[in-house]
């Protein structure tokens, strides 16, 4: 197997891991993998979901993603491991979850309920965690 074809089959899975986590719920906005430059390397939108931020915009967005999700990781070793990080807006709620190389960032409709954000939380984390073992 060549690198570009194993680059494809890992993009491929991840593209696979967003359609699954995006149909866990309707409140599921948009799912996408981002490395640790801030990079998408898959994404998908919610069919009915009109995008918030412009594309220069969301790469900003996700490049600081990536900064926090890396300088959290110097702090491991006191702190532990990062399991997940929510961000509260007024638009759009944010969860990130991370695993070695990327994190999975993940934005949910404002009017999610708490117990609903933790039922997702739980089954997403299942999910990136199935992917991993593959």
């Amino acid at each position: 197997m060549t690198i570009l074809e194993s680059s494809q089959q890992e993009i491929q899975k991840h593209k696979a891991t967003c359609r699954n986590i995006l149909a866990l719920s309707p409140k599921v906005r948009y799912v996408g993998v981002i490395n640790r430059f801030g990079r998408t390397l898959a994404g998908q939108l919610r069919k009915d979901v009109t995008p918030l931020f412009k594309p220069d915009e969301a790469r900003n967005e996700f490049f600081i993603e990536a900064t926090r999700n890396q300088l959290r990781k110097h702090f491991e070793s006191s702190i532990g491991k990062t399991d997940y990080t929510f961000t509260e807006n007024e638009k759009v709620n944010i969860l990130t979850l991370s695993n070695q190389t990327n994190f999975y960032y993940i934005t949910f409709d404002k009017d999610t309920d708490l117990q609903g954000f933790i039922k997702m939380i739980e089954a997403a984390k299942k999910i990136v965690r199935q992917e991993q073992a593959n």
